[in-house]
């Protein structure tokens, strides 16, 4: 399907403020982008580069002052989401090597405290995508999705003892719970095709059979109209903006996604 994906927030800067911006989305085997926009009012000087995980990040500063950025996109993304039931696990001598990064605990998965909630949810399953389909619906049952509730990242630890949380903290406790198996799994940060509320949205990738296969606890099923705007291993990596110095939040933060055609 062809969608049209845009992004505008708008801050009020006390004084000149750096920013690292991620909010391109990148062609890859499941989209590939079209046409893009991308407007900075007023205009400063802006330096693209690629972080360590393959995003395309934006670095500025931000003079004092109304500051606008606007990115819009059209995109071509697939109609359906694969599934792989019965893709193997891959063990560990086995995986490619830029792969292994994502078996660690990391600041906001710790997944070494994990393992025994894992084995037990996992129990009797085939090794592989059977056992993240199993923790992708044991984190739908188990912990409440609740949009639009928390603007500071929690960790898994933490989501799991609350019981809810919003879409980037179930994507942490199914991050946690496969590397806790020796599953590589990494956070994925987009857009969803009529996502209600609409905002920006997250997910988690695993990687069983050769492969990386989307998982999203927050949907009643997966479909297809994502949108990967960036990767890694947790929210800390793949924040749509990072600011430096006094905080500072969006007066408006607007996002809408549209079908073409």
């Amino acid at each position: 399907m062809w969608l049209q994906t845009s992004c505008e927030l708008n801050f009020d800067i006390a004084v000149p403020t750096p920013f690292i911006l991620m909010l391109r989305a990148r062609s890859g085997a499941q989209q590939w982008v079209s046409r893009e926009e991308y407007f900075i009012d007023p205009n400063v000087p802006v330096f693209e580069f690629s972080d360590a995980y393959g995003n395309l990040c934006q670095r500025l500063v931000a003079p004092p002052g109304g500051f606008r950025i606007a990115t819009r996109s059209d995109v071509r993304t697939a109609e359906t989401m694969d599934r792989g039931f019965g893709a193997a696990f891959m063990e560990i001598q086995t995986l490619p090597d830029s792969v292994l990064h994502y078996l660690l605990p990391s600041r906001f998965c710790e997944s070494d405290r994990f393992c025994d909630m894992a084995t037990e949810i996992t129990a009797g399953c085939y090794l592989g995508y059977d056992q993240v389909a199993a923790i992708e619906s044991w984190v739908r049952n188990n912990i409440c999705y609740e949009p639009a509730t928390s603007a500071v990242p929690a960790s898994a630890a933490e989501i799991n003892q609350r019981g809810a949380g919003v879409c980037r903290d179930l994507a942490h406790i199914g991050i946690a719970l496969c590397r806790s198996l020796s599953i590589p799994a990494r956070m994925v940060v987009g857009y969803l095709y009529e996502l209600q509320p609409m905002d920006l949205h997250a997910w988690f990738e695993a990687y069983v059979g050769g492969r990386w296969y989307a998982f999203d606890p927050t949907q009643a099923e997966l479909r297809g109209g994502y949108v990967t705007i960036g990767y890694g291993r947790d929210a800390a990596d793949v924040a749509i903006y990072n600011q430096f110095g006094p905080p500072v939040q969006p007066r408006i933060q607007h996002v809408e996604v549209k079908r073409l055609g």
